[in-house]
């Protein structure tokens, strides 16, 4: 499979979608960060789960004139297209899920760098007089409820206090003061939260980077979760098979870890044990940013505490964020999803499912298409068998639609079609009532039905939309002759 290597850093990947008509839009036209921001963008090329009107596989933006940030800029949606990603990766769009499954099984890992690194060539100090996360960090706020500037596209790296296994993840963040933000770690959800839950036992702080707008693969790769990638596997290793190429650590400034050397932003800082924050502190919203399900999600009183000792940039550096609910989001979240389906899959049923996809509507974790093939009569109720580890792959999964190989997954009618033409209720619905889901779906709470005991519990439900074996001559859809097409629609 063809990977793109000459990719390194965001710039690199700006200046690619320069190159190609359509894909990114650069504006001077002042704007503030404060909801103004995410309001354009929601228009411009948001898509994902946010409400309509908006516009879903829209250009990337960058916003060059932010308002109270006069050297820095913003870019938004840098991967809010299915097809960008693929054109940032070096790889069809279909076959992304593929592309990281088979990265994930051949590992690259990072390498520290003495030499003089591009994401310090500006460096302040926390204990400076005019030192000031509002002023040197161009947050934007998604909405005019969000509790305050979010950080939603840092790379958080710590390293584990017992094993000294680090690893990166994407959190959200709220700038709280001119030296604090709050991190937001769910519970046993993600590896970050066990190194600052076991740096609390021990009472000691957990020292953290942040990374901001760094290679396109590094954004992509770090959204994996267990059990593809457990406790210990540093998902940078992802990246360096991606890129071919280790991705490059430099030591921080004030504290002793490292950060992503080609970053434009790096915020270092300690996640302080025993502390807690409420989110909305200052705006008192009751809300924290919107989420990916498509709804502003509520403001958590038990966020972690990080202490920022410093900021580092590159000269004119450039922000990148992203609309929590957006289609950038669902690729984020949804491809690693993809390739961690298949690769469970892949090993226990080889050849029986062809591909994976993520839905959008779902955010890239609540929902999969998974396009079956059967060949012999004995493979019936193996796509069953799929969907059950599907769910063991990535336990945010709620919803799992079964197509057969004649269906294109990536094609909502395409799915639906099979849903009304292949499927029956009374025997092709498989539900899985009381499982752990996900906390974010507004729908997983006691309120909201009886049979769910706690927040976070979901019927997890499947839905076989495949033909029968014994019945598969009745279903073929109506051949078409092959042709040139494109003769017609060019002249001669």
């Amino acid at each position: 499979m063809d990977y793109r290597t000459d990719i390194l850093d965001l710039r690199t990947a700006l200046d690619v979608l320069r190159s190609i008509p359509g894909q990114l839009i650069e504006t001077e036209v002042e704007v503030d960060p404060e909801a103004e921001l995410s309001g354009v963008y929601r228009y411009v090329g948001a898509g994902g789960t946010v409400m309509r009107p908006t516009h879903v596989n829209g250009p990337a933006m960058t916003f060059k004139n932010v308002k109270g940030h006069p050297d820095a800029s913003v870019v938004i949606g840098l991967l809010a297209s299915r097809e960008r990603v693929g054109t940032l990766l070096g790889c069809r769009k279909e076959e992304l899920g593929k592309l990281l499954c088979e990265c994930a099984q051949n590992p690259l890992m990072p390498v520290m760098t003495d030499e003089k690194v591009p994401c310090q060539e500006i460096v302040h100090l926390a204990d400076e007089p005019d030192f000031n996360l509002f002023r040197l960090i161009p947050a934007p706020t998604n909405t005019p409820n969000d509790a305050g500037p979010y950080i939603t596209m840092g790379m958080c790296y710590a390293t584990h206090p017992d094993t000294g296994l680090s690893d990166v993840t994407i959190h959200r963040m709220c700038i709280q003061s001119k030296d604090e933000l709050s991190i937001f770690l769910q519970p046993g959800s993600r590896h970050i939260g066990a190194m600052a839950e076991r740096a609390a036992e021990l009472n000691r702080p957990l020292p953290i980077s942040v990374s901001i707008g760094v290679d396109p693969a590094i954004e992509i790769t770090s959204c994996f979760e267990p059990p593809t990638t457990p406790l210990g596997f540093n998902e940078l290793s992802i990246a360096g098979a991606l890129r071919r190429q280790p991705v490059k650590l430099h030591r921080c400034v004030t504290i002793p870890e490292c950060a992503i050397a080609n970053a434009e932003y790096v915020i270092e800082g300690e996640i302080v044990p025993g502390v807690r924050v409420v989110e909305d502190q200052n705006s008192h919203t009751g809300y924290a940013m919107p989420e990916f399900p498509g709804y502003q999600g509520r403001a958590s009183g038990e966020c972690w505490l990080i202490k920022v000792k410093a900021v580092t940039t590159r000269r004119h550096p450039i922000m990148q964020t992203v609309i929590g609910p957006s289609e950038e989001h669902v690729n984020l979240a949804g491809i690693p999803t993809e390739a961690s389906i298949y690769q469970m899959i892949e090993k226990a049923l080889p050849g029986k499912v062809t591909n994976v996809y993520a839905h959008p509507s779902g955010g890239g974790k609540y929902m999969a298409v998974l396009q079956c093939r059967k060949t012999v009569p004995t493979d019936e109720g193996k796509q069953r068998q799929a969907a059950l580890l599907a769910f063991s792959s990535f336990p945010e999964l709620k919803h799992v639609i079964l197509v057969d190989e004649d269906v294109d997954i990536f094609d909502t009618r395409d799915v639906l079609w099979a849903m009304n033409t292949r499927f029956q209720g009374d025997r092709d619905i498989i539900t899985i009532p009381g499982v752990r889901c996900h906390p974010l779906d507004p729908s997983a709470r006691p309120e909201y039905s009886a049979s769910i005991c706690d927040v976070g519990i979901s019927c997890k439900t499947v839905f076989d939309c495949t033909v029968p074996f014994h019945l598969k001559e009745h279903f073929a859809r109506a051949g078409f002759m092959e042709v040139d097409y494109e003769k017609w629609l060019s002249e001669k």
